[in-house]
């Protein structure tokens, strides 16, 4: 290794803001980082969970702070944008991992209002809160040190899963779609925009890997499902110097189960559990 590659995968010095931060990935995701030097908000819509993880996360002495927000909403995401303002001239990393799911929904049985709301808070959500911060990026970007955007997809956005959950794989593959799109236009300010295709982690969204990581396992190629530190790694990856090059892409992270099969997802776990990543 170079001498140049010293600090490669260092945060010190940088700010990140992780929607959806209190729990699951996005929590990995800010413990990573806050682990690299980054300070580190989170958002959440609940204000206990979202101030309780802050407080847990920033007892290694780490800085994570608490900006509890709805960015489904527009009225939140101006909200979060102004908090944000009001405390930082510039920030350097936008994690936009708040999601959801309405779950397995027999085809005939879709509703459209779930439908709006998947829709909105993980495809609108996202470019719209990307939008709102843009002034920030833009006041911390440069070419010798890019500000980041990491979408976070899922597998279900990259190749079809057998279960039937139309509005949230729709979703997701919507997501990486527009991290390209959005790559294309904003790497000309030197924001990067790059995403993160998530596979099986525990999270209260995908109750199968939180509740048959096992029986899950036997069907990655990996024969395990996601660490914490697997997330969290290629977050940092991508936050970092490291990923300064990575523009557009999103990453699949999940050990190799997208590739195993057209239709992914052990066939005995389908029906009623809840979204992928």
């Amino acid at each position: 290794m170079t001498a140049a590659a010293d600090g490669l995968f260092s945060l010190a010095g940088r700010t990140a803001l992780v929607t959806g931060g209190s729990r699951g990935i996005g929590r990995m995701i800010a413990a990573g980082f806050i682990a690299q030097g980054a300070r580190v908000y989170i958002t959440a819509r609940s204000e206990d969970a979202c101030r309780r993880t802050a407080a847990e996360l920033s007892a290694g002495g780490g800085s994570c702070i608490a900006l509890p927000a709805d960015v489904g909403d527009t009225a939140g995401r101006r909200a979060l944008a102004d908090a944000l303002a009001s405390r930082e001239a510039a920030l350097d990393i936008l994690v936009n991992n708040a999601g959801t799911s309405s779950g397995a929904v027999r085809f005939d049985e879709v509703a459209e209002a779930a439908w709006d709301r998947v829709m909105g808070l993980n495809v609108k959500a996202p470019f719209f809160l990307t939008q709102a911060l843009a002034g920030l990026l833009r006041a911390a970007a440069s070419q010798a040190r890019p500000a980041k955007v990491i979408n976070i997809a899922s597998i279900d956005g990259v190749g079809l899963n057998a279960r039937e959950t139309y509005d949230y794989q729709t979703s997701k593959a919507a997501l990486i779609h527009l991290t390209r799109r959005m790559a294309a236009e904003l790497i000309g300010d030197h924001i990067v925009v790059s995403g993160i295709a998530p596979g099986a982690f525990k999270s209260d969204m995908n109750v199968i890997a939180r509740d048959h990581a096992e029986a899950f396992a036997e069907v990655i190629p990996a024969r395990r499902i996601g660490h914490e530190d697997d997330m969290a790694g290629a977050a940092i990856f991508l936050a970092s110097r490291a990923g300064d090059y990575v523009v557009g892409a999103t990453l699949s992270v999940d050990g190799g189960f997208v590739h195993a099969s057209a239709t992914h997802g052990p066939p005995v776990l389908q029906r009623g559990s809840a979204g992928a990543a």
